[in-house]
């Protein structure tokens, strides 16, 4: 065993130690459960064939060892699911008739305020104050910014990370490193391939886009990367909004619920035209990518590079390509005054609780809430392929070494690098008419950016001004605005 292993592993038994003891634990506490002697059966809803969902059930019966020599009752968990694309809908049928079908729900973050406004989930932040074991340092603002607080800025939580993400660039070494491909490439463009993390770290996305071309021989089966262009659910939202983030783009005002004259910039047009053009060097099809097929393109060495979440690492790296492959910084973007800036979308999920849970119930989903977020747990969570979001785990010593997408990921979990959007209730409806305007423009349906976001702007402002959500109504040329 390595020193650096040995090293985190004391360091972690000594973070364990403390933590307990700052939790005040004892056994006479569990002896004077309530519900010892009882068994409860626990309902998980999730993200299907998502692995952190899957991790969360999977993990469930150390909870119930947990639970049976800690508090003296039998648990045990079911686990249902539906894609991202259905998942909201089939939790909030049940939420709606105040069912406790599902105890906990792993919520994607955008649905916070569609879950919290009708009364439907937990308030967190009142569930803090009774339980200060939940009252967690995270590894950074944005975490709660992104899976946790509604609305934007209020102080208000209502979620718990179930799962941290970010878009990290997975990288084929065996391409990267051979001196040939790096003579080539120095001597077409007067620059190193980037070798390193840091080396990666200090790529624009200008110098990145030459990369990609030059690995893009459609002759031999290879291209130079990948991203998500489908229209289902988000997946081209999130691939597009890191070229209009990080040039100074933005999408809305979300204290005037404004739309109109903020998503439709010419930054963002640009922003457009430039991701549209990385499909020149990604596989024919690529337009109708989203996380599945972009982890098949990578797997079977159809690209040299991906743009992919951090949550499939597991999926991307496989026993076939485990030593060929590093993963490492997305590009990030010349700014005027030279620097750099990466601003890309944030991905992962929240825990939340359903707010009609039984006392019996209640009880055991806080007290699984609060395994969950103890040391051990969450480093068998990392062990296991996901995503923590504790800031005593990422920082201890060799928890960039457990994975090997671990230090991409915790680089870009910063809100100077990483975001989210809108958590407003409308969420699913401004997506659609998103999604229909973006994808408009990358399939060719439309030649113009500024028509796709036209009529992304026009139909939110639309959306918020008719559901009272905003005083700003949509121009009357919207009422003009379709596309071909």
């Amino acid at each position: 065993m390595s020193k650096r292993k040995i090293q985190f592993l004391v360091t972690s038994l000594v973070v364990v130690m403390a933590w307990t003891a700052l939790s005040g634990f004892s056994p006479s506490q569990a002896a004077d459960h309530p519900l010892k002697g009882q068994k409860i059966e626990m309902a998980i809803l999730g993200i299907g064939g998502w692995l952190p969902s899957r991790l969360g059930v999977d993990m469930s019966p150390l909870f119930a060892e947990y639970a049976k020599k800690n508090y003296g009752y039998d648990v045990s968990f079911t686990f249902a699911e539906a894609p991202f694309s259905a998942l909201f809908q089939k939790a909030a049928s049940t939420l709606a008739t105040r069912s406790q079908e599902y105890n906990i729900i792993i919520s994607d973050s955008q649905w916070l305020g569609a879950f919290a406004e009708p009364g439907w989930i937990v308030k967190v932040s009142d569930l803090i104050k009774e339980n200060p074991e939940l009252d967690i340092e995270w590894y950074d603002r944005v975490v709660v910014d992104t899976y946790m607080e509604y609305p934007e800025g209020s102080g208000e939580l209502w979620g718990l990370p179930e799962e941290g993400d970010t878009i990290a660039l997975f990288v084929r070494k065996d391409l990267f490193n051979d001196p040939a491909e790096q003579k080539a490439f120095k001597e077409k463009h007067g620059m190193d391939l980037p070798q390193t993390f840091e080396d990666f770290e200090n790529l624009s996305m200008t110098d990145f886009e030459k990369i990609a071309e030059f690995f893009t021989r459609p002759d031999k089966g290879l291209w130079g990367t990948a991203m998500q262009y489908s229209k289902e659910y988000d997946f081209m939202t999130m691939y597009l909004y890191p070229f209009m983030f990080s040039r100074g783009g933005d999408i809305w005002d979300p204290k005037e619920y404004k739309v109109y004259g903020i998503l439709n910039s010419q930054v963002n047009a640009e922003g457009m035209i430039w991701n549209k053009r990385m499909l020149n060097y990604q596989p024919p099809g690529a337009v109708n990518y989203g996380i599945a097929e972009e982890i098949d393109a990578f797997t079977q060495d159809k690209v040299a590079t991906a743009f992919q979440w951090a949550a499939v690492g597991l999926a991307m790296i496989t026993e076939q390509n485990k030593d060929r492959v590093m993963v490492v910084p997305p590009p990030g973007f010349k700014q005027a005054d030279g620097s750099l800036k990466r601003l890309y979308s944030i991905g992962g999920q929240p825990w939340v609780i359903n707010a009609y849970n039984d006392e019996a119930h209640m009880r055991v989903a806080v007290d699984f809430l609060k395994w969950w977020y103890l040391p051990e747990t969450q480093l068998e969570f990392a062990k296991r392929g996901g995503n923590p979001c504790v800031k005593a785990v990422l920082e201890g010593p060799g928890f960039e070494d457990i994975q090997p997408w671990f230090r991409a990921f915790k680089y870009m979990l910063r809100t100077d690098r990483s975001r989210d959007f809108w958590h407003d209730p409308k969420y699913s409806e401004m997506l659609a008419a998103q999604q229909e305007g973006f994808t408009a423009f990358a399939t060719g349906q439309i030649d113009d950016p500024m028509l796709g976001l036209e009529y992304a702007a026009c139909q939110q402002q639309k959306i918020l001004y008719e559901a009272g959500r905003s005083k700003i109504k949509p121009p009357k040329s919207c009422d003009d605005v379709r596309l071909k």
